[in-house]
């Protein structure tokens, strides 16, 4: 069983340290004659263990999934039915394009797949009365064209289908629907204007943000550092969390896990691409939004650790101020 090490540790600034450590008058008891009492200061208790080892980065956010709403028909914008910045779901419906043209097509259509229809049954009781009349009244080769006119007309009603099913769907395109589930920006058009299929006019844009993707690089030289603690069982990226900093400096409250690396070193920089996800259920981060990672790179077993201010500049190297037995604060040489 590890035994654990306690120690108190006095946080002060140098001159309380310089106060605390000199020795005091007898004769001017504490609070007489302009003496000056004893300073305080805080101490706080302190103990071994494993600590990991980060490595801080700078990185982007990304959404998890983001989609262009765009015309997949060409006509007048007629209506905006959504409210910008607000969360939709895939399915429903955010604009509207002015549907009567499309609606005509679709009557066109049906009734361009009716006459074809009529023409392929008559082509049809043409053929089957010809089959009995072959060799009495009517040629083989009358029969056979008979037949051949049947299935062209046949032909032309599945054609006519096929474009009254067209005429459909392009009136159903009519109504712009969400193709993900995600948070929706600004309107990138207004009523009134004339949208093109050809050209793919770009409506909106909705983006997934729970959970988020952050985007960093890393160097090539701490890639192969931390690939190689991973190697010696000193890291585990499978079970590490990985936590964020945000741009006011703190820390992102919820952990993060890593999901890739690139499986090359980009010339250029001599960096590693890498992504982490984070749950991003509040939207405190946004795509785009620059943040910190603190990357987990190796574990350090019994150590102790001290805030960042309890540890002070000496001749003689970094130190910090611990309280013995006789509750007095005398310097301790450490290595940070």
């Amino acid at each position: 069983m590890k035994t654990v090490r306690k120690l108190s540790i006095a946080i002060v600034i140098t001159s309380l340290t310089l106060a605390a450590c000199g020795r005091q008058d007898s004769a001017a008891p504490a609070g007489a004659g302009g003496g000056l009492p004893p300073p305080e200061v805080e101490v706080i208790t302190v103990e071994r263990r494993d600590v990991p080892i980060t490595v801080e980065l700078p990185a982007r956010a990304q959404a998890i999934r983001s989609a262009e709403v765009r015309a997949r028909v060409e006509g007048v914008l007629e209506k905006r039915l959504f409210i910008e910045g607000t969360d939709v779901r895939a399915g429903v419906p955010l604009f509207l394009i002015d549907p009567r043209p499309l609606e005509a097509n679709v009557a066109a259509a049906k009734a361009a797949l009716a006459k074809a229809q009529a023409d392929a049954l008559a082509a049809r009781l043409t053929a089957e009365r010809y089959e009995a009349l072959v060799g009495k009244a009517v040629s083989k080769q009358d029969y056979d064209l008979a037949e051949a006119r049947y299935k062209q007309a046949e032909a032309e009603v599945a054609a006519a289908e096929a474009a009254l099913r067209r005429a459909e769907i392009e009136l159903e395109y009519a109504h712009v629907t969400a193709p993900i589930t995600g948070r929706i920006g600004r309107a990138l058009v207004t009523e009134g204007v004339l949208v093109s299929r050809d050209a793919a006019t770009h409506l909106a844009t909705i983006e997934q943000l729970d959970p988020i993707l952050i985007n960093f690089t890393q160097s090539s030289s701490e890639y192969l550092r931390f690939m190689e603690s991973l190697r010696a069982g000193e890291a585990k990226a499978a079970n590490a969390p990985i936590r964020l900093v945000t741009e006011d400096g703190r820390e992102y409250p919820h952990p993060g896990k890593l999901l890739v690396t690139e499986a090359t070193i980009d010339p250029a920089t001599g960096s590693v691409a890498m992504r982490a996800e984070f749950p991003n259920a509040e939207r405190m981060l946004l795509p785009g939004q620059f943040v910190r990672v603190r990357l987990p790179l190796a574990e350090a077993a019994d150590v102790v650790t001290v805030p960042q201010r309890a540890v002070q500049a000496s001749p003689q190297g970094q130190v910090v101020l611990l309280v013995d037995a006789e509750n007095k604060v005398v310097p301790k040489p450490v290595k940070t």
